[in-house]
Order: C-alpha cells, then sequence, then structure tokens
C-alpha cells in the first residue's frame, strides 16, 4: 500500500511510518522539514508540506491509497490542530485520497468516574488547552464524508518496546488492574497499522492500551 504519513518527523509519526516500513508499504513522509529525516531518505520518499495549506496537503497525497495524520502543533499554538484538521479533510480530498487516519488525543475518552480525562483533578493542568484543541478536532473529523478513524492513545503514551499486545477500547479509557493507563508509542504505531492493514473503526474512534 501506498502511504502519506504527515507529521512523520515527529515522534510518533517517525514510529509509525518505521512500522509501515516494516509492514512493507511504500511510505511518503510529509513534513515541515525535511532535514529532520535525512537518514530516511533511501527507505522512504520525503516531501515538504504545510499542514494548514489545504493544496499542499493535496499536491503531498495525491496517488496515495492511504494518509496517516500524525500532526501536532507546537506549545502554545493548539488552536492550530483546528485549523490542520479542517485543512487535512480538503486536501486529502482534493487528492483524491479516501481513507485517512489521526493520531487523536486521550483527553475527551471517559474515565470510571463518568468524567472526561481532562475533566479530572489528576489531568495536567499544561494539557487541558491541548487536549480541548484534540476534542474540538475531532468533531471536525466526526463531520467528514472521509473513511477516517481516528486512535487516541492512553492516557501515557512514551517510547518504549514493540510487543504487539494491548487492549482495545472504543470512548473510554483503558486502565490496567492498578488503574494505569500505557501504550508505547511503537505499540501504539502498531495499532494504527493493524486499522490500516484490517479495518474495523472507519467512523470512529478507537483508543489503545495495555
Amino acid at each position: 500500500m501506498n502511504i502519506a504519513v504527515v507529521g512523520a518527523a515527529g515522534m510518533i509519526g517517525k514510529r509509525i511510518a518505521e512500522e509501515a516500513l516494516r509492514r512493507g508499504h511504500q511510505v511518503t513522509a510529509v513534513v515541515r522539514n525535511p532535514d529532520k529525516l535525512s537518514e530516511y531518505k533511501e527507505k522512504m520518499n520525503i516531501v515538504r508540506a504545510n499542514a494548514v495549506d489545504p493544496s499542499s496537503i493535496a499536491e503531498a497525497v495525491k496517488g496515495h491509497d492511504a494518509v496517516i495524520s500524525a500532526y501536532g502543533p507546537k506549545f502554545g499554538e493548539e488552536e492550530e490542530l483546528l485549523e490542520a484538521a479542517r485543512a487535512l479533510i480538503e486536501g486529502v480530498r482534493r487528492g483524491g485520497v479516501r481513507r485517512l487516519l489521526i493520531v487523536g488525543g486521550a483527553g475527551s475518552l471517559i474515565t470510571d468516574s463518568g468524567d472526561a480525562l481532562m475533566d479530572t483533578p489528576e489531568f495536567p493542568e499544561e494539557l487541558r488547552t491541548l487536549a480541548k484543541a484534540h476534542a474540538d478536532a475531532y468533531g471536525i473529523y466526526q463531520e467528514s464524508d472521509l473513511e477516517w478513524s481516528y486512535l487516541s492513545p492512553a492516557a501515557i503514551i512514551e517510547p518504549g518496546r514493540r510487543s504487539g499486545q494491548f487492549r482495545i477500547g472504543i470512548d473510554r479509557l483503558v486502565t490496567d488492574e492498578s488503574g494505569s493507563s500505557r501504550i508505547s508509542v511503537e505499540d501504539y504505531a502498531v495499532a494504527m497499522l493493524d486499522e490500516l492493514d484490517d479495518p474495523q473503526f472507519i467512523g470512529t474512534r478507537f483508543t489503545v492500551a495495555y
């Protein structure tokens, strides 16, 4: 499959691109700064694009079978996430691609208390604005007519090992016996590519955690 990964230079995007390569897919990295992926130039096609410009996205994704967006705004520029969501939908549509998978946020997942994770007392105050932006962007994707899937991570996502073993949920935060909600970036990438290779969640959100 020919896949375009928007934001492939970031922590999550890079591992998604690596997982796609591992599975034999052709990968185009769509990034702001191609120099950040210079070590991958023999493994994937690298193109420059502006994630908030529909025309730029359309040109970058044209001819691909699917687009995976791992776009993330800089700290303090969270509102750009909404602009990027609209631009991505329009750009993917103009580029003639129907399948769109999105790296989402965990803040709007529902906890055992019935509250969204971002509304619980334990949620870091400095991340609330970003979590709210992710939740609003999710609403934008829900209104899209594309074949979209939105993958929310666990409450904590960080680099680790690739086990290929995790649990899947829909709108509720997945926790273990101790109440912890974690996933490695590597296993998050596995879940994303599993959904690409064998779609189970077209037109909806899902989440993964140990």
